[in-house]
């Protein structure tokens, strides 16, 4: 029998590139769908107030609807002068439309005063796996750093081209001008997918 697939909630085509990749590592043979690739369905609204809360929402939305095995995230960029926000509104922080640019310009006015040894920040994200046999296992990831003055760099998305990560600091690299492959090492999605991508091969196997 084929093997139906594994769903990833999600239609962020750079985002869904990121989860396939880091997901084929430990799961080669298992066919990943992204939500342009199942009939449509209602989503869920994200208004829990943490990062697992969302992503626990369109997990089990898309087990729900679809009857696969469903992986979802929900990240954001948390800033220290900001206590901690934006966080769970990360992505539409500057309101409707939801807009990178708008978002990165908001943050940007919003630290024009903060000294730069006070714009520490770091990016948070829930990995969750919802399965049809109610299985559900979550992985959380952290990538430190700093929110600089300008945008730079082409890849990623998101804050990506604001933020400095700590291990790159050295040269002062945003995650937009890192390869993905230096991307995916440090970032924290990276990392909860990686404590996330073998289970799911074991679930999916079992």
């Amino acid at each position: 029998m084929a093997d139906p697939g594994l769903l990833v909630a999600s239609r962020n085509p750079r985002k869904l590139a990121e989860l396939r990749r880091l997901l084929a590592v430990h799961a080669p043979e298992v066919r990943v769908l992204g939500l342009d690739d199942v009939p449509a369905y209602d989503e869920p609204v994200e208004d829990q107030p943490s990062f697992e809360g969302n992503a626990l929402l369109k997990a089990r939305a898309g087990v729900a609807a679809t009857g696969l095995p469903t992986v979802a995230d929900d990240s954001g960029l948390c800033v220290d002068a900001l206590n901690g926000m934006p966080g769970v509104l990360s992505a539409r922080w500057a309101g409707p439309p939801k807009s990178d640019r708008r978002n990165n310009e908001l943050l940007l006015a919003q630290l024009e005063d903060v000294p730069d040894e006070r714009r520490r920040a770091w990016f948070e994200c829930a990995v969750v796996l919802c399965h049809p046999d109610g299985t559900e296992i979550v992985e959380h990831g952290r990538m430190f750093g700093r929110v600089i003055r300008e945008l730079r760099g082409v890849g990623g998305f998101g804050y990506d081209v604001l933020f400095v990560p700590e291990e790159h600091d050295v040269d002062g690299r945003t995650s937009a001008e890192l390869t993905a492959e230096q991307k995916d090492l440090i970032s924290h999605r990276g990392r909860a997918l990686r404590a996330l991508a073998p289970q799911v091969a074991g679930v999916l196997s079992a």
